[in-house]
This record gives C-alpha cells, sequence and structure tokens, in this order.
C-alpha cells in the first residue's frame, strides 16, 4: 500500500512538473535592466574529450595500428567507466533509485518552502536543453538584519542533496532572499548531472536572477555545498561583479578525494577518467576570482579530509582539502607574503581544537591583528579601490612581519566549524566574507 502511494505520488508530481510553464529560457534577449553580461555565458571550462576528432586520423598515421587500437579501447573503457560507476558515485543524487526513495521528503520539503516562506518555484531551461527545477524565496520586503533581505544567496547543492531538503535553508533561516535549483537529473530537473551540464544549469539560474527577480550581481552571493563548489566556483570566475563567495565543506581538486577510495591497481584508470571527464578544479576557477571569499572548513569532514587517526578513527584536520584551496587562492592573491611563510600556515591549519587554534596564532606567531589591517589598509589606499589581485604588498618586510600576515589573511578567509560533513550548517555559522 505504502508502494503504491508512493509511486501515485511520483507520477503526479513528475507530471506536475512537465506541465509547469517555462520561467526563463538561457538564450532570451536581455532586457535594459539587466547588468549581466551575455558573452560571459558562453565561457566553457570543461574540456569535452567523448567525441573522437578528426586529428585522431593525423595521430593513427604517425602511429603503428597496435598503439592505436590500444588508445581508442583504453578511452572507449574511460568513457564507459565515466558515464556508468563513475556517475553513480559522484552524482548519486541522479540516480534513478535514490532520486525515488526521499521522494515524500522531498515534495514535503517544497511544500514548505511555498507554504510557510512563500516561495515561487519556477522551470528555466538551460543552453542544452536540460529544464532546471529552482525555488526562490523574496525577503526584500521584510525587515532583517543588516539588510539582509537585500542580498540574494544562491545555493549551489552537494551531490546527494535537493534545494527542497538541502543547504538553501541555512541563508534563508538567516534572513537572506535565497534561490536553489537542483542539480541536472535530481528530483524534477532533466538531464543527466555532468560538468558542462551542471555549468549550463548554473548559468541560467544566475541569468534568471538577474533578469527575471531584479536582482544586480555586486548583491548576489553564491553558496557552494560540498560538490556544488565547482557550479559556484565557475559562476565567480565566469561573472567577476559577483558580490561574493562562500564555499562549504569544499576541496581544491577532485583526484585527491578519488585516490583515497581506489586500490593501487585502479589508480592510473581512474586518473585519466577524472582528469577527462569529472575535472572539478574548484581551486584553479577560485583563483580567477576577484570578490570576497569565505571557505567554512568543517573540523570533522569524514568527506574533504584524506587520511584518519588510527585509534579515534576521526578525520585529521591537517589532510582536510580545503586547507589546499585556501593555500592556492592565498598564494594566488599575497603572492609577497605567502611565498616562504607557508609553513607558519601550515602550522596553524593543523591545529586540532580551538585552544591550541589560538596558542598558535596569538602566543606563538604573536599576530598583531591592528597592525595587519593597517599595513593591508595602506597598500589599497595608496593603489585605489579598485586595485585587481594579485597584489605586491609584503616587499620589504621581515620574516616575522609576513608570518603575521600570512596568518591573519588565513584567519579572515577561512571560518571552523566543528560538525560532520553531511549535517546542515547552522544559520548563525553562515556569514559574508571578509572584505577590506
Amino acid at each position: 500500500m505504502c508502494f503504491k502511494i508512493k509511486g501515485c505520488l511520483m507520477i503526479k508530481d513528475s507530471r506536475l512538473f512537465k506541465k509547469w510553464p517555462v520561467e526563463y529560457r538561457w538564450n532570451e534577449p536581455q532586457g535594459s535592466e539587466s547588468t549581466i553580461n551575455a558573452c560571459c555565458s558562453t565561457t566553457t571550462i570543461y574540456p569535452n574529450s567523448n567525441i573522437a576528432t578528426m586529428d585522431e586520423g593525423v595521430k593513427a598515421r604517425r602511429t603503428n595500428i597496435l598503439d592505436t587500437l590500444r588508445h581508442h579501447s583504453n578511452k572507449c573503457a574511460r568513457y564507459m567507466l565515466a558515464h556508468s560507476i563513475g556517475r553513480c558515485l559522484l552524482y548519486p543524487g541522479s540516480v534513478c533509485l535514490f532520486n525515488k526513495v526521499p521522494l515524500s521528503l522531498v515534495v514535503h520539503g517544497r511544500m514548505r518552502l511555498i507554504e510557510e516562506f512563500n516561495g515561487k518555484r519556477a522551470k528555466l531551461i538551460a543552453r542544452d536543453g536540460n529544464e532546471i527545477d529552482t525555488m526562490f524565496v523574496d525577503r526584500r520586503k521584510k525587515k532583517t538584519l543588516e539588510n539582509r533581505r537585500t542580498k540574494l544567496v544562491i545555493c549551489c547543492e552537494g551531490n546527494g542533496s535537493f534545494y527542497e531538503v538541502g543547504c538553501i535553508f541555512t541563508p534563508l533561516k538567516a534572513g537572506y532572499s535565497v534561490l536553489g535549483w537542483n542539480h541536472p537529473g535530481y528530483a524534477r530537473s532533466t538531464g543527466k548531472p555532468y560538468p558542462q551540464n551542471d555549468v549550463n544549469a548554473m548559468d541560467v539560474v544566475l541569468q534568471y536572477a538577474v533578469r527575471r527577480l531584479h536582482f544586480t550581481l555586486p548583491d548576489i552571493v553564491i553558496y557552494g555545498y560540498s560538490l556544488g563548489s565547482y557550479t559556484a566556483t565557475w559562476a565567480a570566475m565566469t561573472y567577476p561583479e559577483l558580490g561574493a563567495l562562500v564555499l562549504d565543506a569544499s576541496f581544491d581538486s577532485l583526484l585527491p578525494l578519488a585516490m583515497k577510495v581506489i586500490t593501487e591497481s585502479w589508480r592510473s584508470l581512474v586518473l585519466q577518467t577524472v582528469a577527462e571527464h569529472f575535472n572539478l578544479n574548484v581551486a584553479e576557477m577560485l583563483c580567477q576570482y576577484q570578490g570576497p571569499v569565505l571557505l567554512i572548513r568543517r573540523t570533522l569532514d569524514e568527506v574533504t579530509s584524506t587520511q584518519f587517526d588510527p585509534e579515534t578513527h576521526l578525520p585529521i584536520i591537517r589532510t582536510n582539502r580545503a586547507n589546499e584551496l585556501l593555500m592556492q587562492m592565498l598564494r594566488s592573491r599575497y603572492p609577497n607574503i605567502i611565498a616562504g611563510e607557508e609553513e607558519a600556515v601550515y602550522h596553524w591549519l593543523g591545529a586540532d581544537c580551538p585552544h591550541l587554534e589560538i596558542l598558535i596564532y596569538k602566543f606563538f606567531y604573536k599576530v598583531d591583528e591592528e597592525w595587519c589591517l593597517q599595513v593591508l589598509e595602506s597598500y589599497k589606499a595608496r593603489l585605489g579601490p579598485n586595485t585587481a589581485f594579485p597584489w605586491k604588498v609584503g616587499e620589504g618586510l621581515g620574516h616575522a612581519q609576513k608570518q603575521q600576515l600570512a596568518l591573519f589573511l588565513a584567519k579572515k578567509h577561512l571560518k571552523n566549524v566543528e560538525t560532520t560533513h553531511g549535517r546542515t550548517l547552522p544559520p548563525d555559522e553562515f556569514e559574508m566574507p571578509w572584505k577590506l
């Protein structure tokens, strides 16, 4: 009986969204009220290596037949791995069985957003033809702290979550206007959640936020949770006028995380498959964004950490990949400060409790925050408010002074939250990034 009820619910929900009117298409003409740059949406950073090119014919003439056959057989094996087991492992929310199990929770969550928060559901058509299911909660007419209602937080969910029950509730309960969307193939969004499809979905969501919901790019904050950090950083790289970027339980690249769960015999095949089909180069894209950034590192994150304590089985915080994400961003923005002082930052990042973190920061390296802020503000004042990264600040400073600045900047860009990967971030832990 329960199975029949869930089956009917699933069919009814599916038919309802199929008949839902289209609110916005990716190629609609740009209105005069929009501040978004339409040409940005053509940016493609994910290489499509699924289709053989004419160049392979040239290569074949320069190699023997055996090498050519081996090349194509290996490429086919990687393609099959990516489009079968690979997709199921990386995007479990798109798997048919997983997608049906939480159906009642998804429908209940959606109804809650509509009834309790006056949410507006909308269907968007992405560049690849996929239908993207979205939910918008408008807080602009309500009084909230620090004018939070005027900012729109676009939420990019993780690989196993949906906007109906995911990270959207964190900024929502914190008082912000929010826009949630489901990956292609998740719940009622159609298609398959490969990186390029995800990018297309993110692109149309951003266009919709500006051209239909009438938010300006500087008033939009992108919140990327876990795997959602990929589309979040793509958006920040592609639309540099975005107001801020918050990455929660994130990582620098997918490769180190993939390596910790595979055996040595599969290592080469998986490495090449990830590089060709799932190149989630979060750090590379993050370094191209000039705006304010906050990284939320979950100190008990069992997913983004690569090593665990043999006795307690807890993740070792110094192996959390958010550390590398932070370091790559700091290197790209403040090269003269970070160069030679990475050991001090890693020392602080390796603190496994708040008390040790304070001891390292305040007593071991004796960081003078007022002096650090004065140095950075003075540099910015000399070069003007629109000074782009990388900054040359730090030239001529001594070893101890650079250490202080390096740790000050690390603390301003990274926030620790004592929780595991799968828990929803408490609303009081969500905040806007530091801005000089």
